[in-house]
């Protein structure tokens, strides 16, 4: 069976903040602390539409968030659990959340990653995104990267 992206419903929440914690728990030693998406509200962004989750055999193997941010669609967060890695999960979601942002009437996709996460900066490198800057905010250091969509 196929995997599907659909809205992310209250039901959802105990798995995505499972797959949050799992996904970014092995990045807490080379932070220094928990990364932002293992802290984040989920239930305030799922209630806002801005979560969708990619079902797998009837189970929840990744999810997204996306925010609209005026001239941009800013993706928040992307996470696949632990177990469902390699199996192009991510980039099925990189390629739904550049689907929304060109739906949405947007010509670009914005993210930043923490700067110790070496593997998501490859990841999206390789997708297309490019860095535009670096940044220390609320004590993170974030690296800024976008795409430009056609």
């Amino acid at each position: 069976m196929p995997s599907i992206i659909r809205p992310a419903v209250p039901d959802d929440l105990p798995a995505i903040e499972s797959i949050a914690k799992r996904a970014y728990a092995p990045y807490i030693a080379r932070i220094g602390r928990q990364p932002a998406p293992m802290l984040e509200d989920y239930s305030c962004l799922v209630l806002a539409a801005q979560v969708w989750v990619l079902e797998d055999q009837q189970a929840i193997a990744g999810f997204i968030v996306l925010l609209d941010a005026q001239e941009t669609l800013l993706l928040d967060n992307l996470a696949v659990s632990p177990e469902a890695q390699g199996r192009g999960y991510g980039r099925q979601l990189l390629a739904f959340a550049e689907q929304q942002a060109l739906a949405a009437g947007h010509s670009c996709v914005r993210l930043y990653t923490n700067q110790a996460m070496s593997e998501n900066i490859a990841l999206y490198g390789r997708h297309g995104y490019v860095e535009t800057h670096r940044a220390v905010e609320n004590g993170l250091h974030r690296v800024y990267m976008s795409k430009a969509l056609d």
